[in-house]
């Protein structure tokens, strides 16, 4: 799945606007303001919440009594008993679902592929692989019938981008699949301001802290966000003093290398650039694209000259080998090959922009390493996150979190 076909282009349609409420009320509308959250760079601390819609607080097990969540633009969703069963869109939520320990439950996906799936191999006993599991999404779109034949307790995406990959699919479509089949509850949080999205957005782990009240796993969600607070704070600490901060260009790998046009990139807000933002990085587009990205050539690059390139989708869209292939395109190129980054080898592979918090976790180290190797280490690929002694945060304390040994 290419990401400049499917959100960086103008959308097919507008975003669905849910109206009245429909079965006990699943479908309520949300017209909330959509900057009504922060639009900053911290997550709120952990063990606190910036949500401000009724939601479900206390702890439920499977056979207890109903209880509701409460998220934009669904509104309020009640669950008669833990949902077991499981469908999500992509490796946002999809990594959400696995962090709190529900793999054995996933149905299906819209996208199995494009997974930066080496990352799970470095936790310690944690298996993930979608082979026997289902994609949605088609050379004809999505089948709506799947869903009935998965037979998912809850559908953990956003209607409204849903609505986006596939134009035949409409309102009553959702509400047919919320009220037959499962719930529906999930926030497209990749990008802020994006003109479809009318409503409330929230951050990585207020996403996370309401699927984590889906499958009622408060402390899991608690132990993996200290791991992350620990993470940030340690690196934090360390960070060099601005002036010695290189300046990085982010690019997309989805650009076509042979002839010199590239997706460039300014760090947005929203999901898909938190560890970036995490980590104070000096975005060198950020003055000079207005919007969310620019289709540039390599002289435009060369003008602004960044110390490093970063290519989105490094680590989710290509195998290592062909990543050095696309890199060797542009260090033979005649005007490529003058750029700061070729020459001094600053060319490096990034993080898929649907993250979830275990996918962040090590997109987060990698791109410390990679901007500041003098204070954390170089950066020398996926194979090195093996090495214990190179690790910013503790791999086995993570996988005996997913696996409920804590």
């Amino acid at each position: 799945m290419s990401d400049e076909t499917t959100e960086d282009g103008p959308t097919r349609r507008a975003y669905l606007k849910y109206g009245a409420a429909l079965g006990g009320g699943l479908f309520a509308g949300c017209t909330a303001d959509p900057t009504s959250d922060s639009a900053g760079t911290e997550e709120p601390p952990a063990g606190t919440s910036t949500e401000t819609e009724a939601t479900a607080t206390k702890t439920t097990t499977a056979g207890s009594e109903p209880y509701t969540v409460s998220m934009a633009p669904m509104g309020e969703v009640t669950f008669d008993a833990v949902p077991e069963r499981w469908v999500a869109y992509f490796s946002t939520y999809g990594d959400m679902a696995i962090a709190l320990g529900q793999l054995d439950g996933l149905a299906g996906l819209v996208f199995t592929e494009n997974w930066p799936l080496a990352f799970y191999e470095q936790l310690p006993g944690v298996d993930v692989a979608f082979g026997d599991v289902t994609q949605l999404m088609g050379e004809s779109g999505i089948d709506k019938e799947v869903f009935y034949e998965m037979d998912a307790d809850v559908h953990l995406l956003d209607p409204n981008f849903i609505g986006l990959l596939d134009d035949d699919w409409e309102q009553a479509d959702f509400e047919e699949i919320s009220t037959g089949v499962g719930p529906i509850v999930g926030n497209s949080i990749r990008r802020r301001n994006e003109d479809w999205h009318g409503y409330r957005y929230y951050s990585l782990y207020e996403a996370f802290e309401k699927v984590a009240q889906v499958f009622q796993q408060r402390e899991r969600y608690e132990a993996l966000r200290a791991v992350h607070d620990d993470l940030l704070s340690d690196v934090r600490s360390d960070l060099p003093p601005e002036e010695d901060r290189p300046t990085v260009g982010l690019l997309s790998i989805n650009s076509n290398f042979e002839d010199g046009a590239f997706y460039a990139y300014p760090v947005h807000g929203g999901n898909g650039h938190k560890q970036y933002r995490d980590l104070r990085m000096r975005g060198a587009f950020d003055d000079v694209i207005q919007g969310s990205y620019a289709e540039w050539d390599y002289e435009q690059i060369l003008e602004v000259d960044p110390d490093a390139l970063l290519f989105q989708y490094g680590f989710s869209h290509v195998a290592t080998e062909e990543f050095e292939r696309r890199m060797d395109a542009m260090r033979e190129d005649p005007v490529g090959r003058r750029l700061s980054a070729v020459r001094n080898d600053r060319l490096y592979r990034g993080g898929t922009s649907y993250q979830g918090p275990l996918i962040n976790l090590f997109q987060t180290e990698a791109a410390a390493k990679q901007f500041y190797p003098e204070t954390f280490g170089e950066w020398d690929g996926l194979e090195t996150l093996a090495d214990e002694a190179d690790r910013l945060f503790d791999y086995q304390r993570v996988a005996d979190i997913i696996d409920g040994d804590f």
